[in-house]
């Protein structure tokens, strides 16, 4: 089976709550469960990767109460990201939990592949970018369609604990840099300042 790397930008860089979506389940300070992948094997490698756009706080998500992450393609970045390498199935799967229904269809990747784009509805996840190429394999993420009409937004704590965990398990960056990369999300404030950030990113655990 063909495989790709899943770009994971948001909480996702956690691998724990990444798998969530392959091995179905509860995360960790989220209010939905997840049926899980129809092939529930583990990555067969991960990478910290850098994308070219940038990452975003918006929306109220109902699984965490709070804004979630997106990414825009088309406004500077650096975007901190983590690649799973998973087979197309597996991409499809969780790309369908991400849009919020039920896994079980493989996803034609012909249009995204050639125009580096393709938009399949108008929901808050249904944009599949291809973002580079890794070791001659394609490199996709999910976001938004429109991240201009997207009302920015604070993530809870929960949400950006698994976050900075998941920077923290990807990259070798101390506390004041993981910080001030947070602090740079448009959508971060009013609700976190420095000081707030600062002290979820010492002790991230669950809360």
């Amino acid at each position: 089976m063909a495989q790709v790397w899943y770009a994971s930008y948001g909480s996702n860089l956690s691998r724990d709550r990444f798998l969530h979506y392959l091995d179905g389940g509860r995360p960790h300070g989220a209010s939905r469960t997840y049926p899980g992948a129809r092939d529930s094997s583990q990555p067969e490698d991960d990478r910290a990767l850098t994308l070219p756009g940038e990452m975003f706080f918006a929306w109220t998500s109902p699984t965490w109460g709070g804004a979630i992450a997106f990414y825009d393609a088309d406004h500077p970045g650096p975007t901190l990201a983590r690649a799973y390498l998973v087979s197309e199935q597996q991409f499809a799967d969780v790309a369908a939990q991400e849009r919020r229904e039920l896994p079980g269809e493989d996803l034609d990747l012909t249009h995204v592949l050639t125009h580096s784009r393709h938009h399949l509805g108008p929901g808050h996840y249904e944009a599949l970018h291809l973002v580079g190429e890794l070791e001659g394999l394609p490199v996709l993420t999910f976001t938004t369609p429109d991240p201009t009409v997207l009302q920015r937004n604070s993530p809870t704590p929960a949400y950006l604990a698994t976050l900075v965990t998941g920077l923290r398990e990807t990259y070798d960056l101390p506390d004041d840099e993981i910080a001030d990369y947070l602090l740079g999300r448009p959508g971060i404030g009013p609700e976190w300042d420095r000081a707030s950030i600062v002290d979820l990113v010492s002790d991230p655990a669950p809360r």
